[in-house]
C-alpha cells in the first residue's frame, strides 16, 4: 500500500520537475520573435450618392377660369286672361238660339224676369251663351234682351258646336267672287224632304271678316244658294269662311269657302266662268226681295216672315 503511493507521489514530482526545466530554458533563451500577420488593405469603398427617390413635383396646368353663362332673360310671360261667370235677368220674351245670331235654328223661349247664368260670349260681346242657374242646356241670345250684373267682356269668349243633321250632306260647288270689299258666295240648293224645312234660314254662312281692322265673327243667313258678305282690307289675319245647311234636325257639314283675299284697290273680281255659277252670282247681286215657294222661307235680305215673332 505504502508502496504505491510512493510510486505515484514519485511520478507527480518527476513530472513537475520536468515542467520547470522547460520553463527555465525558454526563459534563458530570451523573447521570441512574434509573427507578424500582414493584412493587406483594401482600398475604401466609394459610396455613390443614390439619387432621391422622393418625387419631383409636376407643376399643374394653369386652371382657366369658366366665363360665367349669363341666362338669357326669359320672355315674360303672357298672362292668362281670368274669366268669370256672370248672371243677368231677362228683359222681355226671347228666342234663344243654337248658334250666335238670328240665322241659327231656335231651341227654346225665355221668359221675362228669368234669372240665368251667362256662361260665354261672342268676340264682341254681342250674342251671349246663357243657361239655367246650375243647368246644362246652354243656348245664345241677344245680349241687348238681359239685365247682366257685370261686365259681359269678362266672360270666356265660346264658340259651341252645332248639332249635326243625320240626314242630309254638305252644300255642293262652293264658289266666292270678290266685288270691292263685297265677297259674293254662291253653291248648288239642297233639297230638303217635305216636313224638314223650318222658319229660320237655310243655309248659314259663318264668316271671320275684316271689319275696321279687326277679324270679326258674323254669321249670316239665306233662304237661297247665295249670299253677299262685306270683306274689308286692313287685318293682319287673313280672312275666311264657312257653309253649313240647315234642317230641323240640325245642320251639315261645313264646307270650306275659297275666299278671295283683299285688295287695298279694291279691285272687282270677274265673274265665274260657268254659266250656272254666273246665274247664282247674278242672283246673289239682285235686291229684289224673292218669296220662295215654301211660304216659311224668305230672302235673308227682306224682313222673314217667321212663326214666332219674339225678339232674338
Amino acid at each position: 500500500m505504502k508502496a504505491r503511493r510512493s510510486g505515484r507521489w514519485a511520478i507527480i514530482l518527476a513530472g513537475l520537475s520536468l515542467y520547470l526545466a522547460t520553463v527555465s530554458c525558454n526563459l534563458l533563451a530570451g523573447p521570441q520573435p512574434v509573427a507578424q500577420v500582414v493584412v493587406p488593405s483594401l482600398p475604401a469603398a466609394t459610396f455613390t450618392t443614390a439619387p432621391s427617390n422622393t418625387p419631383t413635383a409636376t407643376p399643374l396646368p394653369t386652371r382657366t377660369p369658366t366665363p360665367s353663362v349669363t341666362p338669357a332673360a326669359s320672355p315674360s310671360a303672357t298672362p292668362v286672361p281670368t274669366y268669370v261667370i256672370l248672371r243677368g235677368k231677362v228683359l222681355v220674351r226671347s228666342n234663344c238660339r243654337y248658334g250666335p245670331g238670328a240665322p241659327y235654328l231656335y231651341k227654346y223661349g225665355l221668359v221675362p224676369g228669368s234669372n240665368l247664368e251667362v256662361i260665354g260670349r261672342t268676340d264682341l260681346g254681342t250674342w251671349i251663351l246663357v243657361r239655367a242657374i246650375g243647368g246644362n242646356n246652354p243656348c245664345w241670345v241677344k245680349a241687348s234682351l238681359m239685365d247682366v250684373k257685370g261686365d259681359v267682356m269678362n266672360v270666356e269668349p265660346t264658340y259651341m258646336p252645332l248639332p249635326p243633321s243625320p240626314y242630309y250632306g254638305p252644300p255642293s260647288g262652293v264658289s266666292a267672287q270678290r266685288q270691292g270689299n263685297e265677297v259674293h258666295i254662291s253653291w248648288n240648293p239642297i233639297n230638303l224632304r217635305a216636313g224638314d224645312d223650318q222658319a229660320a234660314a237655310s243655309y248659314v254662312v259663318e264668316a271671320w271678316v275684316c271689319q275696321a281692322g279687326q277679324l270679326v265673327f258674323t254669321p249670316v243667313g239665306a233662304y237661297y244658294p247665295s249670299a253677299t258678305v262685306i270683306d274689308e282690307p286692313g287685318c293682319s289675319q287673313p280672312s275666311h269662311a264657312r257653309l253649313l245647311g240647315a234642317e230641323k234636325h240640325g245642320y251639315t257639314r261645313a264646307v270650306e269657302i275659297p275666299w278671295p283675299p283683299a285688295t287695298k284697290a279694291g279691285t272687282q273680281t270677274t265673274p265665274p266662268s260657268s254659266e250656272a255659277s254666273r246665274s247664282r252670282w247674278l242672283t246673289g247681286l239682285s235686291s229684289r226681295p224673292r218669296k220662295r215657294l215654301n211660304s216659311s222661307h224668305w230672302d235673308i235680305r227682306t224682313p222673314p216672315a217667321v212663326r214666332d215673332r219674339r225678339p232674338g
